[in-house]
């Protein structure tokens, strides 16, 4: 109760920020702690809160490789984004985060051009109502917000911890959840029964991509202070945005009960200030494998906090990418 009176006044956390801030607030004091040339490479940047993160991320001088399905759309963002910054360098790139062949040709032309990589935002989502498959026959809506994102991630992951190595600058990897991923509970996480869409339901296949997410992010950060490495992984919830996935949530739900829940909504700004907040800020060095909201740490379920849910799900994810990136050599 506390915290959702808090969101609805915006009040202000530990951090010095909550729900009512923006990214160009939470960033505003950033410049002056920023290392000079961070590249930051940002998913689903062509429209919402992703492409919000990186106008502001190149307006405090990080060069921002947008990584997008929409390519026409990202030609607009970078338009708009060095018409406010004309000296911001946006390099476009095309990925399908739902096809592991996509990912890896990404990774491939990312990696020729021989740029440092500091940080790593897993922006992309989708929502879908009805049961699609990607091209390599899993659902899509896990295929899209978590597999394709923990490819990416496993394969730049080398490259993020030689330039943590070669700057001495931490390397920052943010994965973009929901607080919609407390609705999953445990007997509703079945790996082989998400792969294959059975029993589908939209929420509940966007609420399970936004669980892993978030373990994810715990397994990483466990495997990656194992090893002592300079590179930290979060998660964030941005808060409920006005973006396209709630348009496509808006039939589901009467035009009523939308407008009053419209009331609650965050612009994009507010919504892109968490993953700006923990991507830049000086007070989140260090921190790994934790959840934030409303620009400041918070609680993430009790099943998001489970180590065991956590290493099963990276260890069944892996062997996966393993079994079908080598049926596609053969």
């Amino acid at each position: 109760m506390k915290a959702t009176l808090r969101y609805l006044a915006g009040m202000a956390g530990p951090s010095g920020f909550g729900s009512n801030s923006t990214a160009e607030q939470v960033t505003e004091d950033c410049s002056c702690f920023l290392p000079s040339a961070l590249t930051a490479l940002i998913t689903g940047a062509s429209s919402g809160i992703g492409a919000e993160t990186a106008r502001v991320l190149a307006k405090r001088g990080v060069r921002v490789v947008i990584a997008a399905r929409d390519l026409k759309k990202a030609k607009e963002v970078k338009k708009n984004i060095q018409k406010e910054t004309p000296k911001a360098e946006v390099i476009l790139l095309e990925i399908d985060l739902g096809s592991f062949g996509s990912v890896q040709r990404f990774c491939s032309e990312f990696l020729a051009l021989e740029l440092p990589l500091n940080i790593l935002i897993n922006n992309a989502g989708m929502f879908s109502q009805n049961l699609e498959f990607s091209e390599d026959k899993i659902e899509m809506t896990f295929a899209t917000n978590y597999l394709g994102h923990f490819l990416l991630t496993e394969i730049l992951l080398d490259k993020m911890i030689e330039t943590a190595e070669k700057t001495g600058i931490q390397g920052r990897i943010i994965n973009v959840s929901s607080v919609i991923h407390s609705w999953v509970k445990k007997d509703g996480f079945r790996f082989n029964d998400i792969l294959s869409g059975k029993k589908y339901n939209g929420t509940r296949a966007y609420a399970q991509s936004k669980l892993a997410n978030i373990l994810h992010a715990k397994e990483i950060a466990k495997q990656l202070k194992a090893r002592n490495e300079r590179v930290t992984i979060n998660a964030v919830h941005p808060g409920i945005v006005k973006t396209g996935i709630i348009r496509a949530h808006k039939g589901l739900i009467t035009d009523s009960l939308f407008f009053i829940a419209s009331k609650l909504l965050k612009t994009t700004s507010q919504g892109a200030s968490t993953t700006c907040y923990v991507a830049l800020s000086p007070k989140t060095e260090g921190i790994s494998g934790k959840y934030f909201a409303d620009c400041n740490e918070s609680k993430c379920s009790s099943l998001a906090n489970d180590e065991s849910e956590a290493q099963t799900l990276w260890n069944n994810t892996h062997a996966l990418l393993q079994k079908r990136l080598r049926q596609a050599t053969i």
